[in-house]
């Protein structure tokens, strides 16, 4: 989403690089750069007046600090007034100090209410909590089919009593039916519309005034710029929301409205939806998503997303057998497999420091498509030709090649590359023993 925003601001804050002091006159063209960079990025106007503002305030003058360059100054400027710009205060849930936690899910038709709301249920069962979700969209049956179908995918709960009862009385009995049954945290999934209107907001005023949730979060597309900060400016004067969650954050968008969103409205941004897949919400953190826009990469997020996806024991056991000198095409296989659980290569690599500029030039399509071709290839051969590839020869190679829908060329590369892998790791195996000596 910030791939064209992370590139700009990094270009021009490289631009006061060797400078012995920041002053107006080097600045002035830097903040000019990072102004029209901000505003092609959908970046409110006044959100862009007020930040550059406090940049100019925070870098005019400033000594170099301990050798430190004024280019590595202006950058720390920068990520803190975007974390400021974002919220740098806590951003995670409000649970109530003892019993049932109350969560309705608001905003407008086919900005993914009720996925999200699975998606949140099913990562605070992660946390050990245990959910309830109720179908409170009564006037789309298909609503409710796809909550129950997407609660029986994630074992967790929908109460419904169908289309018939009024909504307000399915809440109020499906609160107590949660508060009867132990459970601890209730999420509504509440009706949209596609745009607001009176009728809507008198429902979702009704449902507030009477199950006094410690939460109401606002749904909103990233996809649609800046009238997200529109749509929650509207939701939050009748509701008074306490966070956003903001869908198809891993979508081409220009990313301003993220940026604008907390500034203009006060709301802040509690969770992004990253993908279409249950397991694809993450908590938002200002900080990470400050390092990624300036290019640091984000490697807490990478060994978080790492710990969630990868099987640790294959991944350790894969790591002891490189070190050992014992590397072959299965643990070739395995690593490709583990490492396609964290997602597209450009994403990863993104989150990796001085990686940015290289996530860039990735194509994710043709990456794919080379690790399953990488991937048919192991699979077509023998497991002694897996165990030790140096034992084919030309006849074998043919049939391989035949099997996995690839050429001979590609089979030769691949053990090209294990080759030079497996002595690397030889290399290693014998420094690490050194070491130990």
């Amino acid at each position: 989403m910030f791939d064209s925003l992370q590139e700009k601001l990094t270009k021009t804050l490289r631009s006061v690089q060797g400078k012995a002091r920041l002053s107006e006159r080097n600045m002035e063209d830097t903040l000019k750069e990072i102004r029209i960079a901000l505003l092609e990025s959908d970046v409110n106007y006044n959100v862009v007046k007020d930040f550059l503002e406090r940049v100019r305030q925070e870098s005019i003058g400033q000594d170099v600090i301990n050798a430190v360059e004024p280019g590595q100054l202006l950058v720390k400027i920068v990520h803190d007034e975007i974390i400021k710009l974002l919220g740098d205060d806590d951003n995670s849930l409000n649970f109530a100090e003892k019993g049932l936690t109350k969560v309705m899910i608001v905003g407008l038709q086919g900005t993914g209410k009720t996925t999200q709301a699975a998606k949140l249920a099913n990562q605070l069962k992660k946390q050990g909590r245990k959910p309830i979700m109720i179908a409170a969209d009564i006037i789309r049956p298909a609503a409710i089919e796809q909550l129950q179908t997407l609660g029986k995918q994630i074992n967790v709960e929908v109460y419904s009593e169908g289309t018939d009862v009024p909504v307000l009385k399915q809440v109020d009995n499906g609160i107590r039916y949660a508060q009867e049954n132990s459970y601890d945290v209730a999420l509504i999934d509440t009706a949209g519309r596609l745009q607001i209107d009176e009728e809507l907001m008198q429902e979702l005023l009704d449902i507030k005034n009477s199950v006094h949730p410690e939460e109401i979060l606002l749904t909103v597309d990233a996809m649609t710029g800046q009238d997200v900060v529109n749509v929650a400016n509207a939701f939050n004067e009748k509701l008074d929301v306490t966070g956003l969650i903001l869908t198809k954050f891993d979508g081409d968008s220009k990313g301003g409205a993220a940026l604008s969103v907390k500034a203009v409205t006060g709301v802040p941004i509690k969770y992004t939806g990253t993908g279409e897949k249950i397991a694809d919400l993450e908590p938002f953190y200002p900080e990470r998503l400050a390092q990624r826009i300036l290019g640091m990469g984000d490697v807490v997020s990478f060994v978080e997303k790492a710990q969630e996806e990868i099987d640790m024991a294959v991944a350790e056991k894969t790591a002891q057998r490189m070190l050992e000198g014992r590397f072959t095409m299965d643990d070739l296989l395995n690593s490709i497999e583990q490492s396609r659980k964290l997602g597209p290569l450009s994403s990863i690599m993104g989150m990796l420091p001085g990686m940015s500029e290289m996530s860039r030039a990735i194509n994710d399509v043709d990456a794919d498509k080379e690790l399953k071709s990488i991937k048919a290839i192991i699979q077509s051969m023998t497991p002694e030709e897996r165990e030790d590839p140096s034992i084919m020869r030309s006849s074998h190679k043919r049939r391989i090649a035949k099997g996995s829908g690839t050429s001979v060329d590609q089979v030769n590369k691949l053990v090209n590359q294990y080759d030079k892998m497996k002595k690397l790791m030889k290399n290693m195996s014998s420094f690490a023993n050194m070491f130990k000596m």
